[in-house]
């Protein structure tokens, strides 16, 4: 059997491949202003100066007065202040043709002093401190609620222009969250007949016998709790549900060694911090652990062993009927019940189904294994003698070869493209220090200054930070590139970060597996795809062929609509647009905003993303659930 297992270096495979979802749309880079000559202005007046510009454009209810404080080429991002939808808007023109088509609804703006972190300051544009400007954190309140945002000036000629201006809603007036000074009593005292304590009134929210859920939650991950929470402070009754046998369990279930790529400080969740003491890298078993906990401490309405039977949808009552079967908790028994919620949230993965592919011959394999890797337990104890293929080479494709090789198995993956790789320590020491990062700002605030970057400009500074993320990776990557492993640098060498966005995949955070291949331990094929599944292992496109007695799938998912249409059927998945990846403006599609369907929504992500828009989710469906916005 002949095996060919190193190609040989093709400089092609180094080259950038912008690769989208389909449909997405390959955002431009931002060309950044010049660093400000007068380094000496002073923040506060410089920022002070343009806020009463802005005043005073609002007291007139002139929207031009307010586009002429921007640059020719600036940028102006809301996120459901301006308007109930997100949107991205480059070009003084253009920002002057939204604004007089949809006014500027502020009815006051304030700079934040709060911190020294919010307050007006020399900040950096692009990441790695070649272009600075002024910054300034600002709060606002419209007719409807209270906002946040943040600004960056650019000098041009001697004044100080907007290159960036923010605003995202936190707030609607009267109904605002019931945390802080807004915390509920949690008793009434004395002097009601059969009152019953919060144990008795608790078990009665939780089993919904008497009223329907207004808010139906389709999933009990990162996503579904977030919103749940988010939206229980908000007043809005929700009901979560799971087919897993206890929360936390789509955690647990995954491959034996996986562990969060992501640090500590970038995964808080909303309302209940991470404590002081826990790990830097969460380890699956244990964040099972949080959310069973979260969603007890939160008091969140979550049902397990949950299945949906059926939905229809009733166009003129705006509501849903939707038949649940659950398994009781009291003797196992199943049972079933109907609810007509008016708003349903699958939060079932930022992904859709499985990327499993049809390949000739599977049904012939006589191993002992052939999956894909959500269904991956762990490699056998004691693999020595045995044989593994990986077929895919990013976070799942590496940790399940490293388990492989852990236990004793002679493991090849299986790289079929090119896969952005960068070191775990990159990430935390490069990309996001100073941000996310123990020293770090509240998270909070962390967000806000992350997501006030449009995403052209934003893609822009990536480049940087990707150069020098590499720069620190060089060794790794030379390392690669010798034993033929395909690499790339990302969207326009716009790393890791842009690649989430742009595609939702592709890339490695080495937390180790790098060097198992740079030292031979782990073998790699390289840009052939599959021809045939052999009874005992595979033959590649180019004739080559690899035993094997256990193969694993690292292909990924699909589109998260592929799960609403299993779930929901094709009336309502013909009705939604494609989700993640860019739209023409550069924000995401479809996810976390109004999806082309009356009442129903989609919420994923990694835990920072579900933190972030959960919030954003839940004032849209609260502000239609009020009558303050319609769809």
């Amino acid at each position: 059997m002949s095996v060919q297992v190193r190609a040989p270096t093709d400089p092609s495979l180094t080259i950038s491949k912008d690769r989208c979802e389909p449909g997405s749309v390959n955002i431009p880079l931002c060309n950044f202003p010049k660093t400000a000559e007068s380094t000496s202005a002073d923040p506060d007046a410089t920022a002070s100066k343009v806020v009463d510009a802005i005043k005073t454009a609002l007291n007139n209810d002139d929207t031009k007065a307010i586009a002429e404080l921007f640059l020719d080429d600036g940028y102006l991002r809301d996120h459901l202040a301006l308007s109930w939808e997100f949107h991205t808007v480059k070009g003084k023109d253009k920002i002057a043709d939204f604004l007089a088509q949809n006014g500027f609804p502020l009815t006051n703006i304030e700079i934040d002093k709060s911190s020294a972190y919010r307050s007006p300051q020399f900040g950096v544009y692009d990441g790695v401190g070649e272009v600075k400007g002024i910054q300034f954190f600002f709060n606002f309140t419209t007719k409807v609620g209270k906002g946040q945002g943040v600004g960056r000036l650019a000098e041009k000629d001697g004044q100080w222009k907007l290159f960036t201006f923010f605003t995202t809603l936190k707030d609607l007036l009267g109904h605002e969250e019931t945390t802080g000074p807004n915390r509920p009593q949690g008793v009434v005292h004395g002097g009601q007949v059969n009152r019953k304590n919060w144990a008795e009134r608790r078990q009665d929210e939780l089993e919904f016998k008497d009223r329907d859920p207004v808010v139906l939650v389709v999933g009990a991950g990162q996503a579904g709790l977030t919103a749940a929470a988010r939206l229980k402070m908000l007043g809005v009754d929700t009901l979560v549900i799971d087919s897993e046998n206890t929360i936390g369990d789509n955690w647990r279930r995954r491959y034996h060694q996986l562990v969060l790529h992501d640090p500590v400080w970038y995964d808080h969740m909303p309302y209940l911090r991470f404590p002081p003491h826990w790990p830097i890298f969460t380890p699956k078993d244990k964040l099972g652990e949080w959310f069973e906990s979260y969603a007890k401490l939160l008091e969140l309405n979550v049902w397990v062993k949950t299945t949906i039977e059926s939905t229809s949808w009733d166009e003129s009552k705006k509501q849903w009927t939707v038949t649940v079967k659950r398994t009781k908790a009291d003797d196992g028994s199943p049972e079933t019940q109907t609810f007509h919620p008016r708003h349903i949230v699958q939060c079932t993965g930022h992904s859709g189904k499985k990327n499993y592919p049809t390949i000739k011959g599977m049904e012939n394999f006589q191993g002992d294994v052939l999956c894909h890797s959500s269904d991956f337990k762990g490699a056998q104890p004691n693999g020595k003698g045995r044989k593994a293929v990986v077929v895919g080479s990013c976070n799942s494709g590496h940790d399940i070869t490293q388990d492989f090789y852990e236990k004793g198995y002679d493991v090849t993956m299986v790289q079929r493209s090119t896969t952005c790789v960068i070191s775990s320590e990159s990430i935390t020491e490069i990309g996001l220090k100073g941000v996310y990062d123990e020293m770090g700002p509240p998270v909070d605030d962390a967000d806000l200054w992350l997501h006030s970057f449009p995403s052209e400009v934003l893609k822009a500074f990536q480049v940087k930070v990707t150069a020098q993320q590499n720069q620190h990776d060089a060794k790794i990557l030379e390392g690669l590139e010798k034993v033929g492993f395909g690499l790339d640098k990302g969207p326009a060498n716009a790393g890791l970060f842009i690649k989430y966005f742009q595609r939702g995949g592709g890339y490695y955070i080495d937390v180790g597996g790098s060097q198992l291949i740079i030292d031979g331990k782990v073998k790699i094929k390289q840009g052939q795809e599959i021809e045939e599944i052999l009874p005992h292992g595979l033959r590649f496109a180019d004739g080559s062929e690899l035993d094997a007695d256990e193969i694993i799938f690292a292909t990924g998912y699909q589109n998260m609509r592929t799960t609403a249409r299993d779930i929901f059927g094709d009336e309502v998945a013909d009705r939604v647009g494609d989700i993640w990846g860019y739209d023409s403006e550069g924000e995401m599609r479809t996810i976390w905003r109004k999806t082309g369907h009356p009442g129903f929504w989609f919420h994923g992500g990694n835990l920072a993303l579900c933190r972030y828009y959960s919030k954003l989710l839940a004032l849209q469906i609260k502000a239609l659930e009020e009558g303050i916005a319609q769809y």
